[in-house]
């Protein structure tokens, strides 16, 4: 079972959706209980960072994400959803969950190379150098 976090915003039935396609059972929720009774959690993302912020603490959220992650389950963030995990966010100046130390920038436009918005599959790759924990997110 997957529980996909319900903030109010986001991409929710699309990464459900995703999740059954794969065979994996997915439950969309806002129940902080059940956040933290997850095997696996995912925080998905679509919108502005400060709205999202707002909208976790106003669902009392915020204390079972960093209680789950603090458990070393697997917990990925999708789009908004890591973005919420750095220190802060360039967009608006709003404090983050400070998860993951650092800052979140906007994209350099300037730079013709990169796609933006970029739209599509990618494949998340653990680097060797990273402190990201080892998950088993495959069945």
């Amino acid at each position: 079972m997957i529980v996909i976090v319900d903030y109010g915003m986001g991409n929710l039935r699309s990464v459900q959706k995703a999740f059954q396609r794969v065979g994996q059972e997915a439950l969309i929720t806002s129940d902080p209980d059940k956040v933290l009774q997850a095997p696996k959690v995912v925080l998905p993302g679509v919108g502005a960072f400060g709205k999202c912020i707002a909208n976790l603490k106003e669902r009392h959220l915020i204390d079972p994400i960093y209680r789950f992650i603090e458990t070393g389950k697997p917990f990925l963030g999708i789009c908004l959803g890591l973005q919420l995990l750095f220190t802060e966010s360039e967009e608006g100046g709003v404090t983050g969950l400070n998860i993951i130390k650092g800052r979140v920038k906007r994209f350099d436009f300037s730079n013709k190379g990169l796609k933006v918005p970029h739209m599509g599959w990618n494949q998340i790759k653990k680097s060797p150098k990273s402190e990201v924990h080892p998950s088993n997110w495959q069945r």
